[in-house]
C-alpha cells in the first residue's frame, strides 16, 4: 500500500504542495515569527514554497498576519526575507 503524503498550502501561490517542498514559518509559544527548514519548531506553522517570491506575495497579502492570528510589524518581515534569501544561496 502506497504511503499518504501530507499536503499543505502555500500562502503565496495558494497551490497545495507535498510537505515536505515547502519552508515552515512557525509563531513560537512566546510570540516570535521565524522560518523553520527543518520543520521541527514548536509553535503554529504555516507553509510557503522556497522561493522569494511566495514569500513576498505573503507579506503582501497579510496571509502570515492572519493565520498567526497577531500583525507582525515590518522588521519581522524583513528578518523572514532575509532568512529566505540566505537559504537560497546556501542550496546553489
Amino acid at each position: 500500500m502506497q504511503k499518504k503524503i501530507p499536503l499543505r498550502q502555500c500562502l503565496g501561490c495558494r497551490e497545495m504542495k507535498p510537505k515536505k517542498e515547502l519552508i515552515r514559518a512557525v509563531r513560537s509559544p512566546d510570540g516570535e515569527v521565524s522560518l523553520d527548514f527543518v520543520g521541527k519548531k514548536p509553535g503554529r506553522g504555516a507553509y510557503v514554497c522556497p522561493d522569494e517570491n511566495c514569500l513576498k506575495r505573503a507579506i503582501k497579502s497579510k496571509s502570515l498576519s492572519r493565520t498567526f492570528g497577531v500583525e507582525i510589524p515590518q522588521d519581522i518581515y524583513s528578518e523572514l526575507t532575509q532568512q529566505m534569501e540566505d537559504s537560497n544561496g546556501s542550496r546553489s
